[in-house]
């Protein structure tokens, strides 16, 4: 994970290192994400997640774009 003051510095950070752009979040939701992706990890039951969880997952934090599901 990287963190940029804006979306002109991620642009900026992109061609400078001559990458594709990739999805952005803002940090609520990526503090959403962590919530809902670590809340059961210390769990003894905790055993992973298949792919339909982590679907899930990302959906109940508002990742809906097909980034999330490639």
């Amino acid at each position: 994970m990287l963190l940029f003051r804006s979306e002109e510095w991620v642009d900026k950070w992109c061609k400078r290192n001559n990458l594709e752009r990739g999805e952005t979040l803002t940090i609520n939701q990526v503090w959403e994400l962590s919530k809902l992706w670590y809340s059961n990890r210390m769990s003894v039951d905790f055993h992973g997640r298949s792919m339909e969880q982590v679907a899930e997952v990302f959906r109940q934090a508002g990742l809906t774009s097909k980034f999330w599901y490639v």
